[in-house]
């Protein structure tokens, strides 16, 4: 069976087909980038950032000027930007007309006032995941791009892994039958400390923001976008959700089972039953697998991956392909794609009466 359109939502990019030129290979010209906050992601990422032949290293902001230029010297970033007589690092950066693209990794509650100005200031934005804490601040981010004709995308960086495109083309392929059912979980213990954005309300803290847009990519991506969602969840003294439990209702009896928890640790792995077999991730996270298990009609079989860089490389080069061709946004991760999901996810925080201090202003 081939998957329609409506149930196979995901296109693949470029970098993932199979035979493509490396991500980290040129595809126009050179790009400068700036980077907001200087957490771990931020050093993650911009490991890879460094590795594409057309991206330049060019700026980083933090509210501190010491780690700001940390951060440049430890990477090789031209400037360095901090907060100042009443001035944030990310306006001071954002002002500098040189700057082309900035990544966003800041806790998610900023990541609205953030990307909001960087596009007044004309600059392209990958935000990190969640893109926002709720659909109204996507919207709005949504619009203003639009109206500016500026390139936004999430940064959702499973969606361009080989391994997961590879998924997408064992299912579409039909050799494996008719999707039917997903489940897919992805936890670690945090320890509780009120001083972490993982913990803190004020920073859009909890499981569901943090860890749940991954195994709702495995569902969506095999399954498309649901009729219904229940959702069950345990929320702590500060109101910040421990675990969830999102259980995804298709019209047609089809259904995903998944859960997200900063109270325990699970495989980390997205199992995806057929009606002639099943597709299991292995290897490495539920992020970023290494391994797809598949077991069909003709056997068991393990194909394996070795991603470019760290693994952002493939999303790094989709921004740098769509910004270079005049793109306002990726196919492969389209904003409807992002609207739809944060529309789901307000949805389940209804349910778990999950707030966050940005609610009151939307």
């Amino acid at each position: 069976m081939t998957l329609t359109t409506e149930q196979r939502h995901f296109v693949r990019p470029p970098c993932a087909e199979e035979g493509a030129p490396s991500p980290l290979a040129s595809t126009g010209r050179p790009l400068n980038w700036g980077v907001v906050a200087t957490g771990g992601i931020a050093g993650k990422v911009t490991g890879d950032i460094a590795l594409l032949e057309d991206s330049v290293l060019y700026a980083v902001s933090s509210r501190s000027a010491a780690k700001a230029s940390g951060f440049a010297e430890r990477f090789g970033f031209a400037s360095s930007y901090s907060d100042s007589d009443g001035v944030s690092g990310f306006e001071a950066m954002f002002a500098d007309p040189a700057v082309d693209v900035v990544y966003i990794t800041t806790p998610h509650a900023q990541h609205y006032d953030v990307a909001k100005s960087a596009l007044e200031h004309g600059k392209h934005v990958l935000c990190e995941k969640p893109f926002t804490v709720s659909a109204a601040e996507a919207a709005e981010l949504i619009d203003l791009a639009r109206a500016r004709n500026l390139f936004l995308m999430e940064a959702l960086w499973t969606r361009f892994l080989p391994s997961t495109n590879r998924a997408w083309d064992i299912l579409a392929s039909g050799e494996l039958g008719t999707p039917s059912w997903v489940q897919a979980d992805l936890g670690f213990t945090a320890p509780s400390d009120p001083a972490s954005r993982l913990w803190d309300p004020a920073a859009g803290g909890g499981a569901l923001l943090d860890l749940s847009v991954y195994t709702l990519t495995w569902a969506f991506g095999a399954l498309g976008f649901p009729d219904g969602v229940t959702a069950a969840g345990v929320l702590n003294d500060s109101g910040v959700d421990i675990q969830n439990a999102l259980t995804l209702r298709y019209d047609d009896g089809r259904h995903a089972q998944l859960s997200s928890s900063l109270a325990a640790s699970g495989p980390g792995s997205a199992t995806i039953a057929c009606s002639g077999g099943w597709l299991r991730t292995g290897g490495g996270h539920l992020p970023n697998p290494t391994e797809l298990h598949v077991h069909g009609p003709e056997g068991e079989r393990v194909e394996t991956f070795d991603p470019a860089g760290a693994g952002y490389t493939y999303q790094l080069r989709e921004v740098t392909r769509c910004i270079q061709q005049g793109l306002t946004e990726s196919p492969t991760m389209p904003l409807a794609d992002t609207l739809r999901t944060m529309e789901l996810l307000d949805g389940v925080r209804a349910q778990l009466g999950l707030r966050y201090a940005n609610d009151a202003r939307h």
